[in-house]
């Protein structure tokens, strides 16, 4: 994993965009090189072996927890905040391996938030950048 590259905040919606590049081990978004992606979400399914899906309100990604998270209980319903490395994957959902998950369930006006980071994130960094990449 790069971490040189930015985790994204990102919806579900926009990483629907997300390509594969060919010369690294990396995606692109609109010209944006990442690896890592930054979403929040209510998690509204627990197989109880490590696999979560988390809906953000645009769409649903699966979360695959491993090491210490595996060990931690996430109930349906929880508003959880993800950071990890985005997998594309053909006739799947597309997946996120957990690097880090953060229960914000106690911190309501968090969701209303988020929308609002990542439309400013957007419109202050990668708007310009998709810009002059088109």
């Amino acid at each position: 994993m790069d971490y040189s590259l930015a985790a994204l905040k990102l919806l579900c919606v926009q990483l629907k965009d997300a390509r594969q590049t060919s010369t690294q081990n990396a995606l692109t978004l609109g010209g944006i090189l990442f690896q890592r992606a930054w979403l929040q979400g209510i998690i509204v399914s627990n197989d109880g072996d490590g696999r979560l899906l988390l809906d953000d309100g645009t769409g649903v990604i699966e979360l695959s927890l491993a090491g210490e998270f595996r060990q931690r209980k996430f109930d349906v319903g929880i508003y959880v905040m993800v950071v990890g490395g985005y997998f594309i994957r053909t006739g799947e959902t597309a997946m996120i391996k957990v690097h880090k998950i953060v229960d914000l369930s106690p911190f309501p006006d968090r969701e209303a938030m988020w929308y609002l980071e990542v439309m400013e994130a957007y419109k202050l960094f990668y708007q310009p950048l998709i810009e002059d990449f088109l």
